[in-house]
């Protein structure tokens, strides 16, 4: 249960927003017959959303099923911020006002104005409109997305590098992050995203971080399904930072959240794959080597841990010619990897999700999230250092997908 002061303070933010939409919402409705039925379903959905928050804030997660509670805090959260874009255009128009009243206060008002506000659509009503549009959209692209959250896109790259040994020019990287398999209730779904991987025929499976939200007793309903991951030579993971348990008030049904990671790491080992703590492992062909290190989580960021260490992870592969390094947050790159160790040349990350919403057309991608990450999604690079950001194969929070889709990253090594 959250805070009661919290609850309350978030309320009476959503009551301020709807009644300050309200009058907006009286200027488009003004001419219709139909103007006071709509009021009051106006009042309505604002009730009917601050039921739903309480009920989301007040009862525990078993309450109303986890499914549910999931797109209901994606419907109340999305209408919120859909209001708050409506509200840009309310503002804009209450300073044109505040000016226009100003200006005729000091004798600037004439008569081109006057004629301007009895001409046509007033422009208030123009911005009134623009408003419910703008956020109109936006909540619908959201609810759109629901049905993007499973639909799985797979990106191809080859990256070429100077320095890579002879004998694994063509290697075959899949590259996966970001399950987060507390959100995946569609366990057929995420069956056939598993079985895409399997169809690749990669020859090694790197996964970097955020198998669950939160619990490790979430992997239960999909460990049979991960499990069936397999490549040649083998499917490797490091730790996320939701891994860690963080954002939950332990001990959680009895179980501790040093046991908690114990759990999830058993869990790892029990599919098949190897979990890489701030170690690395070597593979040869012939006389040649490459490095694959693995580090737990490192974040620049202040509210992320820094479990990783990278001066561990490094050790006896200094002179292994080519080292492919898996961090789960991208701006461990910029922190310490280029500036401290200039030859990793490939870093593989995830933990952005590109946002779960932004935009991407050949030549052209945005997201919000890209004004806290510099690298977000895709390849980034400098000098002869490399960056691959994933997209996350999961989702968490918002249970859909707008414009950045669920990936699955395939790497070949040139």
């Amino acid at each position: 249960m959250r805070s009661a002061p919290g609850i309350i303070i978030f309320i009476l933010v959503m009551l301020a927003l709807d009644f300050y939409i309200f009058q907006g919402f009286k200027t488009i409705t003004a001419d219709s017959r139909y103007r006071n039925n709509l009021n009051i379903l106006f009042w309505i959905i604002s009730g009917i959303c601050i039921l739903a928050f309480l009920t989301f804030a007040v009862t525990g997660p078993d309450f109303i099923g986890k499914k549910f509670r999931s797109y209901l805090f994606a419907i109340v959260i999305g209408l919120f911020i859909a209001k708050l874009v409506a509200v840009i255009f309310f503002v804009i128009d209450d300073l044109r006002r505040i000016i226009q009243w100003i200006a005729s206060k000091l004798m600037f008002r004439n008569t081109e104005v006057a004629q301007m506000e009895g001409e046509g659509i007033s422009r208030s009503a123009f911005l009134s409109w623009l408003g419910f549009l703008s956020g109109g959209t936006l909540f619908g692209t959201l609810l759109y997305g629901f049905s993007n959250k499973y639909n799985y896109k797979v990106h191809k790259k080859t990256l070429h590098f100077s320095n890579l040994p002879q004998s694994f020019k063509g290697l075959k990287i899949v590259h996966i992050s970001d399950i987060h398999s507390g959100s995946l209730l569609n366990v057929k779904s995420v069956e056939k995203g598993v079985k895409l991987i399997n169809e690749i025929k990669a020859d090694i499976i790197l996964f970097t971080g955020d198998l669950v939200n939160d619990r490790a007793t979430e992997m239960a309903p999909l460990f049979e399904t991960f499990k069936k991951l397999s490549a040649p030579m083998g499917v490797y993971s490091v730790l996320g930072n939701h891994d860690y348990g963080d954002y939950v008030r332990w001990p959680d049904n009895g179980i501790s959240k040093e046991e908690n990671l114990e759990k999830l790491k058993k869990i790892q080992a029990d599919m098949g794959w190897k979990l890489l703590m701030n170690e690395n492992i070597v593979f040869e062909k012939g006389n040649e080597k490459i490095a694959l290190i693995g580090i737990e989580n490192w974040s620049a960021k202040p509210n992320f841990p820094k479990h990783g260490r990278l001066d561990l992870a490094y050790k006896g592969v200094e002179n292994i010619p080519f080292k492919i390094l898996m961090s789960h947050d991208p701006s461990h790159w910029d922190a310490q990897i280029r500036p401290d160790y200039p030859d990793i040349d490939l870093t593989l990350s995830g933990h952005t999700h590109g946002m779960q919403f932004g935009v991407e057309v050949p030549g052209f991608k945005w997201s919000p999230v890209q004004y806290v990450y510099k690298e977000w999604a895709g390849l980034y690079e400098q000098e002869s250092q490399k960056i691959y950001v994933n997209r996350g194969f999961g989702f968490i929070g918002y249970p859909g997908r707008v414009g950045i889709l669920p990936e699955i990253t395939v790497i070949e090594l040139a």
